[in-house]
């Protein structure tokens, strides 16, 4: 008989373990230590070139509507998933951006701005993966008003949003790269780039064989944009007048 002692359970659902791999949920007995070989395959399932970073903004860049639309619709293993995708991204232009010190050309303070608002900025400036997240929530309420039409909801929008905004985040990049290295000013160039970009891949999302599609995915972003920094003033001026 075997003592109870002896048997050994599965540490993620309980179940008892025969092998070296639970039947049940497919849990390792033993799990392996963290060494640099682990430390190395963590990294290459983000870069790799099959489902990672790179695979994801290559189809991007070349079909990015198309592309986003099958992974809502067909296959969500295809692409990294968008909430990593667009912190990555943002992580990328924050490094380059606090290494080259180039001039923003995506949120920019401005000294006539109230103090708070310019608190704010600069919070959203030191973390922009969220700050890409709220500002898409805004994107995302225009884009379903004026797609309304269309089947997709609201979080499903969302999604194409952070896909959007973590390419815009590396078309930035590129730019603030070229502004850092050589001193030219381009980074105004990169945020009108970054705004067609996003009216090409929310356009070609809903249809990309009507021209209505890519007008009403231009008034999104813009309007998106704009009543982002509207919300952030008048929340500085309720903040301010309570202050």
């Amino acid at each position: 008989m075997i003592k109870q002692e002896e048997l050994h359970y599965c540490k993620k659902c309980k179940k008892e373990l025969e092998d070296h791999y639970c039947s049940h949920c497919g849990n390792p007995r033993e799990l392996k230590r963290i060494d640099k070989k682990y430390i190395i395959d963590e990294i290459g399932s983000i870069l790799n070139f099959d489902k990672g970073i790179l695979y994801s903004t290559r189809e991007l860049l070349i079909r990015p509507g198309l592309t986003i639309r099958e992974f809502i619709v067909d296959d969500r293993d295809r692409l990294v998933k968008p909430v990593i995708f667009i912190i990555v991204t943002s992580l990328i232009y924050a490094i380059l951006r606090q290494f080259f010190q180039f001039e923003d050309g995506y949120i920019g303070q401005e000294n006539t701005k109230p103090p708070t608002s310019m608190v704010i900025f600069g919070w959203i400036q030191n973390n922009y993966g969220y700050g890409n997240i709220i500002m898409g929530i805004f994107i995302a309420l225009w884009t379903k008003l004026l797609f309304r039409k269309h089947r997709y909801n609201f979080y499903e929008i969302l999604i194409l949003l952070c896909f959007v905004m973590g390419m815009g985040m590396l078309i930035l990049s590129v730019f603030g790269l070229i502004q850092g290295l050589t001193q030219l000013k381009v980074m105004d160039y990169g945020s009108l780039i970054y705004a067609m970009y996003a009216t090409w891949a929310i356009g070609q999302f809903f249809d990309k064989k009507k021209f209505t599609s890519y007008l009403k995915a231009f008034f999104s972003y813009i309007l998106g944009m704009f009543t982002f920094i509207i919300g952030i003033l008048l929340l500085a001026l309720v903040i301010d007048m309570f202050i």
